[in-house]
């Protein structure tokens, strides 16, 4: 691909499925890639993984096959912030989504079939009421952070 070949370009939980040591070549490649903004979601931080290691020794113990995302993450740490404090030429927000406490409870009940097909409906049905109870489960400390990055010259022009 061309350098700046896209105006916006999102990485929505990959970076966690990234071997550490390549991390940062992939942010750099999709920085280049990028003309104006990019996304990055991701479960962050130690506390994030450990939430995940206890849901999947909660599958473990119920004699349940993991889902291949949760064995996935077991592989490496998660990424940490500090991933984005160096770069140049581009500013850095970051958000906190999905409260941990509430991460681990979801996970634990779309074990349940019952569970996703009801919450599946709720969805279908009243999409603003879950919204609303979604947005009031994003509590610190928080599974995912966002980073919206933006080039720092689309900034004055």
């Amino acid at each position: 691909m061309k350098d700046n070949e896209f105006d916006v370009v999102v990485a929505s939980d990959v970076l966690e499925h990234v071997p550490p040591n390549l991390r940062r070549e992939v942010i750099s490649e999709t920085l280049r890639v990028a003309r104006k903004l990019v996304i990055f979601g991701f479960p962050c931080g130690r506390l994030a993984w450990e939430a995940d290691k206890a849901l999947l020794n909660t599958y473990t113990d119920a004699h349940l096959s993991p889902p291949d995302w949760l064995a996935e993450h077991m592989e490496a740490a998660f990424p940490e912030a500090d991933l984005f404090s160096s770069l140049k030429g581009w500013s850095v927000r970051q958000f906190g989504n999905e409260g941990l406490r509430f991460h681990s409870w979801l996970m634990r009940r779309e074990m349940s079939g019952k569970f996703v097909r009801v919450s599946s409906l709720a969805m279908r049905i009243l999409p603003a009421l879950v919204e609303a109870l979604l947005r009031m489960a994003d509590r610190p400390p928080c599974y995912r952070q966002i980073f919206v990055l933006v080039k720092e010259q689309s900034l004055l022009g």
